[in-house]
């Protein structure tokens, strides 16, 4: 059976994420015994109990999502479900390269605990700011921002689905960005909560940094094609895969592009492998006629065994 699996993001996190998972099975609660003695931290406990201020730091959210994607993703696997593509949303690639065999659990781990501290570094040493918008077309948005590049850096930092972009950019540039996307009759113009502006040149002096450390880990070549955030096709070599690691940090995500590619390969069925349901939320603004699961819980996990007829 054809099928994708889609890792999320950060945004995806909540506490009690992946308790359900390790008592489904042995090897997710392996997954989460090795979180905890590779970063050193009660991981596992955050995760399931919180507290909630702690789990959504960005040096704490990325490694707690990525573990619970892989432990969800390890359920599929110890059960002789394999996809026949991956992608994972920012973050959510390194949990999509595990699952295809290109970087090992302990390499993925370390280097998101990375990612974290260095995007969180970042947006101190120049602080950004990041919106949803919602009911603007991309060209209209992208319009916007080359408005108000006379105040600072502005770009669409998540191409998500038609009708939600993100922006990401210097605090004054975004601000006024979400009022011309107010006055141009947006559904809704969100701010979002977090500690930098992800996904744009802001995030050039991190994504420097995580380079050093990209260089030092074994990238295999995949078993499974990778649909990368950075080119939304597949990436079938290791080469291909360091590079658009490298450049992931400060570059757009192009999550429709790349659900519009996997659908170009005849794959119709995605499961979101992690917390949340947020890819399947977008997934179906993408196209309605695709089939979404998730594996998260008991509960989510009943159904696709259901849907595999087991």
């Amino acid at each position: 059976m054809n099928f994708a699996c889609v890792f999320p993001g950060q945004g995806s996190q909540y506490v009690g994420m992946g308790k359900e998972l390790v008592s489904i099975s042995k090897e997710a609660a392996s997954i989460f015994e090795l979180a905890d003695r590779i970063l050193g931290i009660e991981l596992s406990r955050l995760c399931w109990e919180g507290p909630e201020e702690e789990l959504t730091k960005t040096v704490n959210t990325q490694p707690a999502i990525v573990t619970t994607s892989i432990a969800a993703f390890s359920i599929l696997k110890e059960k002789g479900f394999s996809p026949s593509m991956v992608a994972g949303h920012s973050v959510g690639e390194y949990a999509a390269l595990v699952a295809a065999g290109a970087i090992s659990v302990e390499d993925a781990l370390l280097l998101v605990r990375k990612r974290g501290f260095l995007m969180y570094e970042a947006g101190i040493q120049a602080p950004g700011a990041m919106a949803a918008i919602i009911g603007l077309t991309h060209d209209k948005i992208n319009n916007i921002c080359e408005e108000v590049k006379s105040i600072g850096i502005c770009q669409i930092a998540n191409l998500n689905c038609s009708d939600q972009v993100v922006i990401s950019g210097n605090i004054d540039a975004v601000a006024k960005a979400r009022e011309l996307a107010s006055q141009a009759n947006a559904k809704r113009v969100i701010a979002l909560n977090v500690s930098g502006a992800f996904h744009s040149p802001l995030m050039k002096p991190a994504a420097s940094k995580l380079k050093d450390e990209i260089e030092k880990i074994e990238i295999r070549n995949p078993r499974i094609p990778v649909i990368t955030n950075v080119y939304a096709k597949e990436a079938t070599s290791a080469q291909e895969i360091k590079e658009s690691l490298i450049l992931q940090m400060e570059s757009q995500v192009l999550w429709q592009n790349s659900i519009e590619f996997i659908m170009s390969k005849g794959i119709t069925t995605f499961i979101e492998t992690g917390p949340g349901k947020v890819l399947n939320g977008l997934n179906k603004k993408i196209n309605k006629e695709m089939k979404t699961l998730n594996i998260e819980d008991s509960k989510s996990w009943e159904k696709c065994i259901n849907f595999f007829g087991q």
